[in-house]
Parts: C-alpha cells; sequence; structure tokens
C-alpha cells in the first residue's frame, strides 16, 4: 500500500500542449476603390458619308482630307450637260402640251355652244371632251418630267447638310461615280466620342452608366468628362471585346479626331472585409478561416462566405468583423481549441 502510495505520488503530470508558432493578420474592412483604365481613340459623335442621288462624271471637288466646311458649302459637283438637256427637253414638252391645252379647251367650248344651240350632234361634243381630259392629262405629266428634270439638275451639286470637318473622300474629279456613293465623309461638329474596347470580364462587372473621366494619352493634363452613351449589344467575334462609345463633355480642342486617349472608371468598394488567400481553408465543404482568440490564444474554425477571389486576397462577404485575427499561414496543421504563438507584428 505505501509503494503504491509512493509511486502514484511520484507519476509526472501530463506534458502541457505547445503553442504552434504561426502567421496571423488582422481584418481590415474590403478593398479601397478600383480604377479600370482602357485606352481607346476620339472619334465624331455624328459622321456622315455625302453623296450623289445620280450617277456621272465629277468635275470638282473643292474640298480635302482636313478642311473645316459649313452648313451648305459646295463639296463636289457633277458635269451638268446631261441634266441640262433633260431639262431642256422637258420644258419644250411642257411648253408644247399646254399650247395643246389651249387649243383643246377653245375647241371644247366652241362645241359646247354649237351643241346648245342644236347646230352639232352629241358625238362630236363628246369628242372634244374626251380630247381635253387627254390633252389636261399630258400637261400635268409634263410638268411632272419638267420637275423631276429641275431637281436631278440641282443633284448635280452637292452641299453639306452641316458643319463639320472632311475625314475621307471617295472621288477624285474626272471619276464617274454611281448613286449612292460616298464622296465625301464629314465628321460633324455637334459632339466628339471616346471609343473603346471594353473586355468581357470587365464589361460584366461595370456599374450601369458609370461616370469616365478621359485623359489624352501624349498630355494626362488635358482631362474631360464622359457618359456611355452607347454600348455594342454583342462582343466582337475575334476580340471578344465590346466596343463602348463615351460622349465627351466639353471635350477641350486639343481632344481632336483620332487623338489616343485613356479613359478610368472608379469601381466603389464592395462591403466585406479582405483577408489574404493563404487564410483560406476548408470546413464541411465550404471555405473557412482560422480565428485566434486574443485572450486564450487559441483557434477555433469558422465558416465564411466569399465574395469575390484575387489573386492575392480573398474579400470575404459574411463570418468576419473588421480586426479579428486570422492565421495566414500555417492552417493546414492547426486543430480546433489549439494554442498558437504570433510570429511577427500581426496588421
Amino acid at each position: 500500500m505505501v509503494a503504491a502510495t509512493v509511486t502514484g505520488c511520484n507519476q509526472a503530470a501530463p506534458p502541457t500542449p505547445e503553442a504552434r508558432s504561426v502567421r496571423a493578420v488582422t481584418v481590415h474592412n474590403g478593398a479601397e476603390d478600383e480604377i479600370a483604365s482602357l485606352t481607346g481613340q476620339v472619334r465624331p459623335k455624328d459622321q456622315v458619308s455625302l453623296a450623289f442621288r445620280l450617277d456621272g462624271r465629277v468635275i470638282e471637288r473643292p474640298v480635302h482630307v482636313g478642311d473645316l466646311i459649313e452648313a451648305g458649302q459646295v463639296v463636289a459637283r457633277l458635269d451638268l450637260s446631261t441634266q441640262q438637256n433633260a431639262l431642256q427637253a422637258a420644258e419644250a414638252t411642257l411648253a408644247a402640251t399646254q399650247a395643246q391645252l389651249v387649243e383643246a379647251r377653245l375647241n371644247f367650248q366652241r362645241q359646247q355652244a354649237l351643241l346648245k344651240d342644236g347646230w352639232v350632234a352629241q358625238a362630236k361634243f363628246d369628242g372634244a371632251t374626251e380630247h381635253l381630259k387627254t390633252v389636261q392629262s399630258q400637261v400635268v405629266s409634263a410638268e411632272a418630267r419638267a420637275r423631276i428634270a429641275h431637281d436631278e439638275l440641282g443633284y448635280a451639286t452637292l452641299s453639306a447638310d452641316a458643319p463639320g470637318v472632311v475625314t475621307a473622300v471617295g472621288a477624285e474629279p474626272g471619276e464617274v461615280v454611281r448613286p449612292g456613293q460616298m464622296v465625301v465623309q464629314v465628321a460633324r461638329q455637334d459632339g466628339r466620342d471616346a471609343d473603346f474596347d471594353v473586355p468581357e470580364e470587365l464589361f460584366q462587372t461595370t456599374p450601369r452608366d458609370p461616370p469616365v473621366e478621359v485623359v489624352l494619352a501624349d498630355d494626362p493634363k488635358v482631362k474631360a468628362a464622359g457618359r456611355v452613351r452607347e454600348v455594342s449589344p454583342q462582343a466582337d467575334q475575334a476580340t471578344r471585346t465590346f466596343e463602348v462609345k463615351v460622349g465627351l463633355v466639353d471635350a477641350p480642342e486639343a481632344m481632336r479626331l483620332g487623338s489616343t486617349v485613356t479613359g478610368r472608371i472608379h469601381f466603389a468598394p464592395q462591403p466585406g472585409v479582405q483577408v489574404p488567400a493563404s487564410a483560406l481553408t476548408e470546413a464541411s465543404g465550404r471555405p473557412a478561416v482560422w480565428v485566434v482568440n486574443p485572450q486564450s490564444q487559441t483557434v477555433s474554425l469558422r465558416n465564411v462566405e466569399i465574395a469575390r477571389y484575387e489573386p492575392a486576397a480573398v474579400l470575404i462577404s459574411n463570418g468576419l468583423q473588421p480586426g479579428e485575427v486570422v492565421v495566414s499561414a500555417g492552417v493546414q496543421s492547426l486543430h480546433p481549441g489549439q494554442k498558437v504563438r504570433l510570429l511577427g507584428a500581426v496588421s
């Protein structure tokens, strides 16, 4: 009995588990404002192709690429000989039918008076009536052909419908053009756009109608505000990018057509807290992190919800609060309730 008692008194107590060294960080608020930058070009808001309504030979094109033009200014002319001849022929036909109309009316009035006094047969009066109607129809047709010929004579002169700058030419003097063929391309001066090709992944996360800051690529001091004016309904088949047109507000003169610009969009931070990607582990098939109890220096496993994955961090939308301490290195060798010793500064 005494030996047993002595043996029991001399038995060593179970050793205290050694604290495991880990690295940890203090949880901070979500990411700061993000900025997406894209390179694009300044282009006209409206660009029109001026063309003749009829075919013919160009005899004059007094404007060139880069010229500023005013509304109503002549930009090209066709050889007028064909249209002038057509107008003369139409006017001559009209004069002849008008003379026939005068004669037909006099004959009708004469036959009408003779019929009233009984000196002419009804059939002859009916013939005079029909002839008058026929000549009247011929006069209406001749008047229409004369108007068409007159209009076509005017179509041989091509004028600008609004002020702008010439960006391209499609015909030179001496060339024969067809109806609708572009002769002069004009960028109207009622506005400028900055055009960007936006990647598909950025297009999906961009906020609706964001304000855009546009700066000149070779002189960042030249800036202009912009608003998304038009978005391509589908991605380009080759590049998988969407064309986005940003209307420039009071664009400075230095932002000329064709200038290279950079567009910047600011994204508001998402709600949540951010931790290093190395802090993430798994519990019950769901994302989790090891949280350090600052009083007992022990860890517990807590499930979290992920808002966004980044290359070096994750944004957690639910499960953590700012100021809590989570293990950032050594997460695979821990178990609940284990004591830990924090290495380095926790920040």
